[in-house]
Order: C-alpha cells, then sequence, then structure tokens
C-alpha cells in the first residue's frame, strides 16, 4: 500500500513538473518571437495550453511590434484580421478573473490599441472588472485605465468621475510626472477649480523630477491646460522650456501638435517658433510621404518665409492625389490660414475633398466651406453640395455649438431664399447658447436679412422674432450671471454692431455688479476687455487699479501689457496712477528677455502713449540685437500682427526722438513712412472736404490752407495754416503738395513726400487743424482717447498750435449753418 502511494505521489511530481515546464517553454517561445507570424504560430500549436500569462505576453507583444514600427509602416489591419487574434480575444475574455491588477489594464490598453472595438464583448467585459477594482488599482494602472477610458469616449462618464474622486485623494502619493499627467488629461472634462489647481501645483513640483529628454509629459500638461480652457503662464512657461531643450527630437507631429496646443491657449514664444521654423525646415527634404507632408504643411506653412512657403506648396502640389480626406481637410485649414494664392494646388486638394465628402463631421464639412469659400475656390457644384450637407447636419443637430458654427458658415454662401427649417433649428437652441453663440448667430441673421431680395418690400417676421429673442436671452444671460470668470470668458471675443447697441450697456452693468469678484487672476482679462470695446467705465478702472497695485507680484509680468492697456488706450487716470505705472515697469524689466519681442515693442507703445518712457526699456528696444531678434520673429508673426508691430516701433520710435531727446535713439523709419505715404489711399472724408472748402473761406482764400500736410516724423495734419502775430493768415509761396479730385482722393504731387516747409516770419505760428471723428473718443463719452493727446503733443514738439474739431461738436445742431461753421473755425484759429 505504501508503496503504492509513493508511486501516485512520484508519477504526479513527473506531471507537474513536466506542466510548469511546458508552460515555461511556451512562454519563452513567444519571448523569442520577433515577428507577428511567429507569436501566431506558437498560440496556434499551444491553444489548449495557453494560461492568463501567455495570453498576456501573446497580446503585449503583439502591440509592441507595431509600436516600434513608424506609422506608415504598421500593420495593425492585417494583425487584427489574423485568425489567431481572435483566440487571443477570446481566451483574454474568459480568463478575466485570473488577470492580475495590473495585467488587466495592461492587456486593455495593448487590445484597445490594436483596434479592438470599444463595443466588442472582450472590452467591455474587461472595463466592467476594471470598475470593480477600480479602488485598489495602482497609480500606474489607474493612470494607463483614464486613457483607455478616452480612447473609447467616456471622459465624461461616472467611472472617470470616480477616478478623478481618487486622483483627489492620492494626489499626494503621485510622485511620476508622466502618471500624473495622464489621469490630468483623463479627467479634465470634470475637475472642480479646486482639484484643477492642486493638479497644476503637483505637475510643477514633478516636471523637475523627470528626465531631461521626456517632451511628451510637459506637452501633456499643456494638453491639458487647453482641455481646462486655463491659461497658466509658469507652467506653460516651464513646459516650453523643456520643449524647446528637445527640439532636435521632435518630428513633424509632435511639434503640429504643439503648436496646435500653444495657439488654442493663444500662448506665443518666439524663441519656440523660431526654432521649430529651423527644425521643419530640416524635415522637408525627408518629408516624401502623405502623412509627413500634409503634417509638414500645416506646421511650417504659417510661420514660413515666403521661399519656403513656395517650396511647400510645390510638394503638396506633388503629393495631393495621394492625400486622405483628413489630409486634405487640414492642407486646405492651412491654405486658408497663408491665404494662398496657387490656384492649382487650391483644385486638386478640393478634388480630393469632393471625392471623400462623405467621410466628413459636421465641424471638417463647415471648416472646409470656410475654407474654400474664403480662397475664392470657383466650384458652383461643390459648394451647392457643402450647403445641403451643412443645412442636413444642422437640422439633425440639438448642440447649441454645433448650430451656432454650422448656421455661421451657412451665412457666408450667397443664397436667395433661407430654408424655414434652418430658422427654426436655430430658434429652438437660442435659449442653451452662450453670449459668444448669441453673438454670432446674430451676425448670421443680419447676413440673411441684406441678402433676401424680399426683406426690402416687407418686414420678415422670422428674422425680427429672431433677433428680438437674441437680444432678450442675451440679456437674461448677463442679468442672471452670478461668477465673474464666466461671464469674461464668454465675452472674451465679443464684437460687431449687434453686441454694441443691445448687450454693451447690460454687459458693463454686470461687471459693475461684480465687482467684488475682481481679483489679481481676472483683472488683465477684464482690462483687455474694456480695451477692445472701447469703454471708459471708471468705477471698474478704479477697481482694477487697486487690485492690480495691490498685487503687482502676483500677476505675471506677460499680463503686464493686457493689465495697464485700458488706462493708455482710454486715457484714464486713476488714483496712484504714477505708483501703478512705476510698480509695473520694475515688475516686467527684470523679466524682459523673457518677453516676446513683438510684445516688448507694443508695451513700449503703449507706455509711451500715457507718456512714459522707461529708459532700460527703450534702450533695450533700439538695440542692434534687440532689432535683430525682433526681425528674425516678424518672419514668423500672421501678417496682421506682422504689420501691426512694426506699425507701433515706428510709431515709438518717433515718440522716443520728439519726447526723449536725451535717449539719442536715432529715427530710422524715414523710408517705412515714405513707403506707407506712397501705398496710402489718400482719401479724405466729405467732413474734411466741407471743412477745407470752409477754411478757405475763414482765412481769405484757398491759398492760406494746405490739405493732408506731412510733418517732420511723418505725421499727416488735415489741415495747416500760417498766422502773423496779429493773428492774421499768411500765404503759401507754394501752392500746396496736394490736390483733391471731385471723389475725394488725394492726388498726390512726386515731391510730397519731402518735409519742406515755409519760414515763418518772427512771431508767426504754424497751426496744424485736425478733425477727430469717434475714433479718438471713447464709446460712451465724448473722453479723448491716450493716442489723439500724444498726437497733440508730438505736433506741438513739433512748432504747430493744434486746434482739434471734435466731430460732435461739428456735426451738433448748434453747428447747422454755414455761418455757424464759419464762426466756430473762426473763434477756434483767430480766436
Amino acid at each position: 500500500m505504501m508503496y503504492r502511494v509513493r508511486c501516485v505521489n512520484s508519477c504526479l511530481r513527473r506531471l507537474l513538473h513536466g506542466g510548469a515546464a511546458n508552460r515555461n517553454q511556451i512562454l519563452e517561445g513567444l519571448q523569442v518571437c520577433s515577428s507577428e507570424d511567429q507569436v501566431f504560430d506558437v498560440v496556434s500549436r499551444n491553444k489548449a495550453k495557453l494560461t492568463v500569462d501567455h495570453v498576456s505576453c501573446a497580446v503585449k507583444m503583439l502591440w509592441q511590434f507595431q509600436k516600434e514600427r513608424p506609422e506608415l509602416l504598421r500593420t495593425i489591419d492585417l494583425t487584427k484580421h489574423h485568425p489567431q487574434f481572435l483566440t487571443l480575444q477570446v481566451l483574454a475574455e474568459n480568463k478575466i478573473a485570473l488577470m492580475s491588477d495590473f495585467m488587466l489594464i495592461d492587456i486593455l490598453y495593448a487590445f484597445l490599441r490594436l483596434k479592438v472595438e470599444p463595443h466588442e464583448s472582450l472590452v467591455q467585459q474587461m472595463v466592467s472588472e476594471a470598475w470593480l477594482r477600480i479602488d485598489r488599482l495602482p497609480l500606474s494602472s489607474l493612470s494607463k485605465f483614464s486613457v483607455c477610458l478616452n480612447d473609447q469616449n467616456l471622459q465624461n462618464s461616472p467611472l472617470m468621475g470616480r477616478i478623478a474622486s481618487i486622483l483627489d485623494q492620492r494626489l499626494s502619493s503621485i510622485d511620476n510626472a508622466r502618471v500624473l499627467t495622464a489621469l490630468m488629461i483623463g479627467v479634465s472634462n470634470l475637475v472642480s477649480p479646486r482639484l484643477r489647481d492642486a493638479l497644476i501645483s503637483r505637475a510643477d513640483q514633478l516636471l523637475h523630477t523627470m528626465e531631461p529628454s521626456n517632451f511628451n509629459t510637459p506637452r501633456r500638461v499643456v494638453q491639458f491646460l487647453r482641455n481646462v480652457k486655463y491659461i497658466h503662464r509658469p507652467l506653460l512657461e516651464k513646459c516650453n522650456e523643456i520643449l524647446l531643450r528637445n527640439i532636435s527630437r521632435l518630428n513633424t507631429e509632435n511639434i503640429s501638435i504643439t503648436l496646435g496646443l500653444y495657439q488654442s491657449l493663444q500662448f506665443n514664444n518666439c524663441d519656440f517658433r523660431l526654432a521649430v521654423k529651423e527644425r521643419l525646415t530640416e524635415l522637408m527634404d525627408t518629408s516624401t510621404d502623405p502623412v509627413s507632408c500634409s503634417r509638414l504643411f500645416v506646421a511650417l506653412a504659417p510661420i514660413a518665409s515666403l521661399e519656403i512657403r513656395e517650396r511647400l506648396e510645390n510638394m503638396a502640389l506633388l503629393m495631393a492625389d495621394e492625400f486622405n480626406a483628413q489630409q486634405a481637410l487640414t492642407v486646405a485649414i492651412a491654405l486658408e490660414e497663408i491665404q494662398s494664392r496657387n490656384l492649382s494646388l487650391l483644385n486638386k486638394i478640393a478634388s480630393v475633398i469632393q471625392r471623400n465628402l462623405h467621410a466628413y463631421t459636421s465641424v471638417e464639412v463647415a471648416r472646409i466651406t470656410q475654407a474654400l469659400f474664403l480662397l475664392h475656390h470657383q466650384n458652383s457644384e461643390l459648394f451647392a453640395t457643402l450647403r445641403k450637407t451643412l443645412i442636413s447636419f444642422l437640422q439633425h443637430s440639438f448642440y447649441p455649438s454645433e448650430v451656432t458654427m454650422l448656421t455661421r458658415v451657412l451665412s457666408m454662401l450667397p443664397s436667395p431664399r433661407l430654408d424655414d427649417g434652418v430658422v427654426s433649428r436655430v430658434d429652438e437652441v437660442i435659449a442653451q447658447c452662450n453670449l459668444n453663440e448669441l453673438n454670432t448667430i446674430s451676425f448670421a441673421v443680419v447676413k440673411w436679412i441684406r441678402n433676401d431680395p424680399s426683406y426690402r418690400h416687407n418686414t420678415h417676421s422670422k428674422y425680427v422674432r429672431l433677433l428680438k429673442r437674441l437680444s432678450n436671452c442675451g440679456r437674461e444671460r448677463l442679468r442672471t450671471a452670478d461668477e465673474l470668470d464666466l461671464v469674461l470668458e464668454e465675452l472674451k471675443y465679443l464684437s460687431g454692431e449687434w453686441f454694441e447697441e443691445m448687450l454693451l450697456e447690460e454687459a458693463i452693468a454686470t461687471l459693475n455688479r461684480m465687482m467684488d469678484q475682481v481679483n489679481w487672476t481676472n483683472v488683465s482679462e477684464l482690462a483687455f476687455f474694456l480695451t477692445r470695446v472701447n469703454h471708459l467705465h471708471p468705477p471698474l478702472m478704479d477697481r482694477m487699479a487697486k487690485v492690480a497695485l495691490e498685487h503687482t507680484d502676483k500677476i505675471h509680468f506677460s499680463a503686464t501689457y493686457a493689465t495697464l492697456l485700458p488706462f493708455s488706450v482710454l486715457n484714464y487716470e486713476p488714483a496712484q496712477a504714477d505708483e501703478l505705472y512705476d510698480a509695473f515697469i520694475k515688475r516686467f524689466t527684470s523679466h524682459m528677455s523673457s518677453v516676446d519681442p513683438h510684445l516688448l515693442v507694443l508695451l513700449a507703445y503703449s507706455l509711451a502713449v500715457a507718456d512714459h518712457f522707461p529708459e532700460e526699456l527703450i534702450r533695450e528696444i533700439f538695440s542692434i540685437d534687440f532689432l535683430g531678434k525682433l526681425d528674425c520673429q516678424l518672419e514668423s508673426l500672421p501678417d496682421a500682427l506682422n504689420m501691426r508691430t512694426r506699425q507701433r516701433l515706428m510709431e515709438l520710435n518717433r515718440a522716443v526722438c520728439l519726447e526723449c531727446p536725451e535717449f539719442q535713439v536715432p529715427w530710422f523709419h524715414e523710408s517705412y513712412c515714405q513707403h506707407l505715404q506712397r501705398k496710402g489711399n489718400g482719401f479724405i472724408s466729405p467732413v474734411q472736404q466741407q471743412i477745407h472748402k470752409i477754411l478757405g473761406e475763414v482765412l481769405g482764400g484757398i491759398n492760406f490752407v494746405q490739405v493732408a500736410v506731412i510733418t517732420p516724423y511723418f505725421y499727416t495734419v488735415d489741415f495747416e495754416c500760417k498766422l502773423d502775430k496779429h493773428l492774421q493768415p499768411l500765404s503759401y509761396s507754394e501752392p500746396s503738395t496736394l490736390q483733391i479730385s471731385d471723389r475725394g482722393k488725394v492726388l498726390w504731387h512726386s515731391t510730397s513726400s519731402e518735409t519742406v516747409r515755409d519760414e515763418l516770419p518772427p512771431g508767426a505760428q504754424r497751426v496744424a487743424v485736425d478733425f477727430l471723428d469717434s475714433r479718438s473718443f471713447c464709446k460712451n463719452s465724448h473722453h479723448i482717447k491716450g493716442e489723439a493727446l500724444m498726437r497733440k503733443r508730438h505736433l506741438e514738439i513739433l512748432g504747430y498750435r493744434v486746434v482739434q474739431i471734435p466731430h460732435f461738436e461739428w456735426n451738433s445742431m448748434e453747428l447747422s449753418t454755414l455761418d455757424a461753421w464759419k464762426g466756430y473755425l473762426r473763434g477756434k484759429i483767430l480766436g
């Protein structure tokens, strides 16, 4: 008996040992595989013997093979449709209960990367199991699980909400930046302001601990900030520094994604743009396939020189026929951004788009329509199809943002009549729209009114009713608002006649009601809004000045420009104005090297308008090194910002030469100003023509007044006259340097750019007469703006007595006759 027991035990040991050895051989066989076919061969030969460890190893190896290949060489579809891949899916689903926590999430992650659909039973079972274990998952697995949920568009699910709660509780124990940033992106749609700030603080701490060559982690931080729509300058700059150090390791895809995130956050960094421009130019020769070519075009074209842009267009033209739907879309949007006139490329891209129109979402069709319309593409058949597609999307949409976007793009297209179904759908979503969406819809309605020929003959109640509802909803939204930050977010981009006429006063009243909520985090946003709408509101501006002065050290130095802008532009001096300017000048002076060159120029100009000229700032801007850096940056800026910066640099140069000669800054904009003058349209308004004629009568003849006189430093004075010491008009020895055509067109003589001036006899004075239209005043008052005052200062330095004629005085009821106008001018000029 004892012998038989020993024999049984011996047999069992041999069997168990043989089974374990067999399992180890299978695992070793999988681990030495170098291709998918080898993995599938091992799986095929050992189906009945595969354990959960074997399944895990096989699935992870299949993803690893794909991951190591360039995107173009990946064969995920072949792998996914292999018969043994289905075997692995079935085995994995049957062994879910045996998987460890790490293994469960790793296998789920690999299957999703291998394009197993979220609706398949395997994925649903694994997600359900992970949900049951969620409270005990290690943080690294929790992080990867949040990525899996994002892949399945479950970022707003209760399950992701549970992850956000766990993250909140265990945040202090996370010491891996990669783990944290993946979780941050996962929960970004669900974070409260408190958790958002805690995550930012922890990410800021962990960025110091990661590998210097890791550029994906800072990019994920920037993505989180984009997702939560929160601009945290210090953290953005820290991420930017890391990305800048790794620029040589970034490929076109990395750069394209980062530039898109920066654009969404309105974050610009000169050094990064210049480094990116150089890096992308290096990658041009290797971008020989549709994927890399389209990505390169989208990233480089907007910041490239004309020569490089032409090369990119030629590359895209050769590759256009191979572009897929998404690549054609992105190139079309880039062509719109650079305002390309390459008709051959545009026609090819439009052809690809037309073939793939069925593959686009509503947002993509809207972007395509806008791009082709603004590029003046000539294809009526395509536009008709696009219009039908947009209307179909709109009639089936219930999302306010989507309806608004589709409505805006539809209003761009010419149409004799508007579909009643469009108006009905717009009317249905208005109550859910935010202020920005209401404003966008109002633009569209106004366009429809102008384009509808029947509107001229009768008042269309559908349009009137729509505009009335828009106004009522906007006012109601403002009156019920109780959070300043949310209101400022909605007001950020509002503009146009409808907003100014219907909602601006209500918006100012709302901001005034929330004055106590103005703090150092939102003061620059509020300042920028008041500047943009040109609205002077002393109580709000006094509050802003008080907050800014108390918290100067907390306000990021890059926000100095926006914070001070309304005070200089709107010409408002709060109590302690000098202390406010001095505090902010001191704040940014120590950070000048970190501020983008174009922003430094804009800041210095706004200070000059307010009659402040910090010597250190002025000397920095007019140094050879700075001007060289500015030139490089201007090449990569959008055309509008480029021209605006150049104009502001000229005006700053002029202001410094006139008001601070002790700085000995040379005037180097003579050629630039002459070029602008030759390029200008030289049109004077009917009011100016009227004043010119009446001035001639008041002064004794047209030879006693000159029109559109170019002064030294290239100010253009509307009218100039000379008075002797007895205040009697003096005639000009030479005729005016220009003539005025019947239509008000200024006809310049060839010598008009030369600032030749008649000598004045002793005691005589030169008088500059300027007509100030509404642009020289705040919108809600007759308060003169800073630039008009600076111009007056400068003309006085140049030796003029300046007479300003405000539009509201000239057009008033008191001056409604010729004699009244004559008396007004006589009193202003001759006293």
